[in-house]
Parts: structure tokens; sequence; C-alpha cells
């Protein structure tokens, strides 16, 4: 069971998702974190790059990106090492954002997308090579 303020959170993230990105946004994205991904925290690019190395990510190697949003930083660190991501989060709108972005990278066969509060993970442990967790506030 869910509570109101937990619900009333989803609500707000879903509209947040809803809303279009434009232009100002990009230039915004590329000024801050050092590419336009759609990102919506402020890991940079640089730091998604050191988490990469310090994973030790590559093809063959599973990340799960917990809170994934719309698929920052997960997506970019499948795409840069050739590594499998599974990307959750709780407001679909997000998801389906990273979805789309994941099929535009080509990367889409080494995706996963699953709605999962961060609390309630659905995995085994020892699944994943790396976890990440960035920009996660609740």
């Amino acid at each position: 069971m869910t509570s109101r303020d937990e619900r009333a959170t989803r609500t707000d993230f879903a509209e947040h998702y809803a809303l279009a990105a434009g232009d100002a946004n990009a230039r915004i994205e590329r000024d801050v974190i050092g590419a336009v991904w759609g990102a919506n925290g402020y890991t940079t690019v640089s730091q998604a790059d050191e988490l990469g190395r310090r994973l030790a990510l590559g093809p063959g190697s599973r990340l799960l990106d917990v809170g994934t949003g719309r698929g920052w930083p997960g997506l970019y660190l499948a795409k840069q090492t050739g590594c499998s991501m599974v990307g959750t989060d709780m407001p679909v709108e997000g998801l389906a954002i990273a979805a789309r972005r994941a099929g535009a990278e080509g990367i889409n066969e080494r995706v996963s997308l699953l709605a999962a509060a961060g609390a309630a993970q659905p995995f085994r442990p020892g699944s994943f090579d790396g976890i990440v967790l960035t920009d996660v506030l609740c």
C-alpha cells in the first residue's frame, strides 16, 4: 500500500517527465553535464565515465541503474562501455522516454526497463556487476 505522500510524489514525477524538453533545456544540459541525454539530474559526463571505469563495465557486464528516470547515466554507460543495462524507476513516463532513447542509440537489445521502487528491487543478489544510483532523492 502506498501512502498519500508517495502517490503525490509519483504524480509530480509523472507530470515532470511529461513535459517536452526544448532547445533551451538541451543547451543547459550540454553546459551543465557535458552532453544532451534528457538527464533529470546533475551527474556530469566525466562523473559517469568515472563510474564506468570504477565498475569496470564492458561487453558482457550487467549494470543496474536504480532511479534511472529518463535513463541517465545508465543508457550512456551502456552505449559507451558495451555493457547491458537494467533501469528501474517508478514513473513509467520516464521509463518510456528511456526506452525511446535506447532505441535511438541502437542499444535497445542490451537495455531492460522496469517499474520498481528503489527500496524494492526485484533481483537476486549478485545479478549485476555494478549498480549506480545517481541523483535519486526519494
